[in-house]
Parts: structure tokens; sequence; C-alpha cells
């Protein structure tokens, strides 16, 4: 597990996970937590159990078929038990919130008084059409209350991307072409932390934690749909204890 170095009130609990501590078989080895990526549906099943044993989860985490758009559900009213969005959120004990990644970023949030939390995936698609923007709003909170911590995501040095991937950040907002770097005619090195870090300021959130993981190079610890294709999913998690 990787345990969030960040500021937050004792009532928050958070953790991210690796690919480490399962029972799946390759590809999907170890500890796949999704559902929807073809590993055997009884070892996603104990992979579930064994991380709820592990956190000592107050319940099953609201589990969500995330769609890269920017739809944040109240995890604590939801009537789905899948719901398409890409982040929820709780003001309540005993809730947890998750979501799965595997290059993409996963983004937690927390009140500095300890009253609500929410988790996001950021990949590049939700990540420029405004994903974290929505969560911050969904808490209804002055956004300089809130921390974020940003969970393992594709490094900087891996994440090779095209004109249009550039073009929909810088097009938003023009501070976001500082995230990438030149490598040929066309390509771009994107810096997936530092879009969100610029988002994040520009919404008001300036606590802002985590960072400098690579899902791409660590084989070890993470998975990584860029590097293996058919592979597990990590999951990333937040409740109020």
């Amino acid at each position: 597990m990787i345990i969030p170095h960040w500021p937050a009130p004792a009532t928050v609990r958070a953790a991210s996970t690796t690919r480490s501590g399962g029972i799946s078989r390759a590809p999907w080895d170890s500890f796949n937590l999704a559902a929807h990526v073809d590993d055997d549906a009884l070892a996603v099943i104990e992979n579930r159990k064994r991380l709820r044993r592990l956190l000592n989860l107050p319940g099953d985490p609201l589990w969500l078929s995330q769609v890269h758009g920017t739809r944040t559900v109240n995890a604590a009213a939801a009537v789905e038990s899948l719901p398409a969005a890409d982040a929820s959120f709780s003001l309540v004990t005993g809730q947890v919130c998750a979501v799965l990644t595997a290059d993409c970023l996963p983004v937690l949030f927390c009140d500095r008084a300890g009253t609500r939390v929410a988790a996001a995936h950021a990949g590049w698609r939700g990540l420029a059409a405004g994903m974290l923007e929505a969560t911050v709003d969904a808490l209804e909170i002055a956004p300089d209350c809130l921390l974020a911590w940003l969970g393992p995501a594709i490094g900087a040095n891996a994440f090779e991307v095209g004109e249009d991937v550039r073009d929909a950040f810088v097009s938003r907002h023009a501070l976001s072409a500082r995230a990438f770097v030149p490598r040929q005619q066309g390509c771009w090195l994107a810096d997936l932390y530092a879009l969100a870090r610029i988002r994040l300021q520009a919404a008001g959130v300036t606590a802002v934690y985590g960072g400098g993981m690579c899902t791409f190079s660590d084989q070890r610890r993470f998975y990584s749909y860029r590097r293996d294709g058919q592979t597990g999913r990590m999951a990333s998690l937040i409740w109020l204890s």
C-alpha cells in the first residue's frame, strides 16, 4: 500500500494500492481490483476481500464505471451499483470513495476540517475537460479549504502524446503549455502531474501533495496499460472514519 503523505485530518483515511498482494495470475498479477479487464472473476472478488481486510474498510467501496468524463456522484446517495462517473465524494463517515487506474491519474481530496472527501479519476481526456474542477465544485466548500493528493500515474518521461492532446489542454488553459516538452515533429512528452497542479491551482486548490511516481517505468510496483496493454488496475481510496 501507498499511504498519502499529506497533512490530512485524523478523521480522513486514504491509501493507494500497488500490484502486489493478491492472487490474480499474469498478466493481471497479482492484486488486480478491476472487474472489467477479463481477469478471473473469483480472483477479483478475493482481491477485493483482501483490500477490505488490509485497510480495515468500514464497507465496500463504491466502484465506478469510469468513462473519462467529468461526472461526479455522491457515493452515499448513489442508487446505481456501478454508476457511470469518474469521481465520487462523501460527507458521511464509513462511505469509501474509490477510483481504478493503470496510468491515468488518481486524485484524492479532503477538506482541512475532515468533513468531506472525494476520489477522482483523471485520464488526459477527463483532466482536459475539467474533471478536477468538477470534483472541487461537487464538494461545495471554498477551494482553499481543500487538500489534494496525486497518486501513481504515468510519468512525464514516458507519456508521449500527439498535437491533439496538447491542444486539448492549451486551448482551455494557456499555462498548460509548460507541461509539454517537444519530442519530435507532432509528438510531445506530457506531464500529467504538472497539468493537474496547474488546473487545481486555477480552481483555487493550492495545497497539493503527492506526484513523482511513474506507473510505466516501475513495473514491479504498478500496472501500466500503455506498457502492457492487457493488465490489472490499482485502486486509490479515501473515506471518513
